[in-house]
């Protein structure tokens, strides 16, 4: 039984979640921060997150990482996970509560349009990574992850597998090098590396001691996310530092403009008037 009916429990559990949040909200203020506390009654979480962040126009989504393993998190519909898939603007998933002091930025960008990524996310990975590197006084580092052919090919001798092997690292030398050429990042921080992006990646962030890592994902339906995976939210659990996630500029987003509401359900242990 709720003393005033569901409209009235509804309000007030937005005003205790409001003032849960303006505590949090003061001591930004008094950093000379702009800052505004809100709750809405919607849900999924993460579709609510996205609607207030299309209402209030934001330019970028603040998250925290989903603590805990990350199996199968689209069955699971993790908010973190859902974010990077579904949001229309830049998510920054925040893993460490370590403050940033002049941090490694590293923008890990695919020139090679591994699975038909838009050509132009690559410039808006770099462009946001130089961006947090300026504000915040750090350093830009540019990585590309590359794979071989199968090192067993039927009938091929050893020196065309090499030939191969060397015509393959070119290749991506190339087209990292045509990715960087509009940049002011020096040769010393850009970093070829060979192997599958889901694991290079987080190994090149350890190595560098990167304090963000920025990389760019487009969200596929069910059946191809299954075949060949999302790199950004693959990652997500091996990466020991913040992430920031950006997406194509035509990016369209599935999550509807419409507030749903929240569920009510009725508990079996508490008794009815019927």
């Amino acid at each position: 039984y709720v003393d005033g009916g569901l409209e009235q429990f509804e309000r007030r559990t937005r005003e205790r979640a409001v003032e849960k949040l303006e505590r949090i909200a003061e001591g930004l203020r008094s950093r000379t921060l702009e800052v505004r506390a809100d709750a809405d009654w919607d849900y999924p979480v993460h579709e609510a997150i996205i609607r207030h962040a299309r209402r209030i126009k934001a330019d970028l989504v603040v998250a925290e990482a989903h603590a805990g393993r990350r199996l199968a998190p689209w069955l699971l519909h993790l908010t973190d996970w859902e974010l990077l898939r579904t949001c229309p603007v830049p998510v920054l998933i925040v893993k460490s509560s370590r403050t940033w002091k002049r941090p490694r930025v590293l923008a890990a960008i695919d020139p090679l349009h591994a699975f038909a990524k838009p050509a132009g996310l690559d410039d808006e990975v770099l462009e946001a990574g130089a961006q947090i590197a300026d504000a915040l006084r750090g350093s830009l580092h540019a990585l590309h992850t590359y794979n071989r052919f199968p090192t067993q090919i039927i009938g091929a001798s050893p020196s065309v597998l090499a030939e191969i092997a060397t015509a393959t690292e070119t290749q991506a030398q190339r087209a990292f090098d045509r990715a960087l050429r509009k940049t002011r990042i020096p040769r010393t921080r850009r970093h070829l590396r060979l192997g599958h992006a889901a694991e290079a990646i987080p190994r090149a962030a350890r190595s560098l001691r990167a304090g963000v890592v920025v990389m760019g994902a487009v969200s596929r339906s069910a059946l191809r996310r299954l075949l060949i995976g999302n790199t950004a939210e693959r990652i997500l659990g091996d990466l020991s530092c913040d992430v920031l996630v950006v997406k194509p500029a035509r990016f369209v987003t599935r999550v509807s403009r419409t507030r749903r509401g929240v569920r009510y359900t009725v508990s079996t242990a508490v008794p009815m008037p019927y």
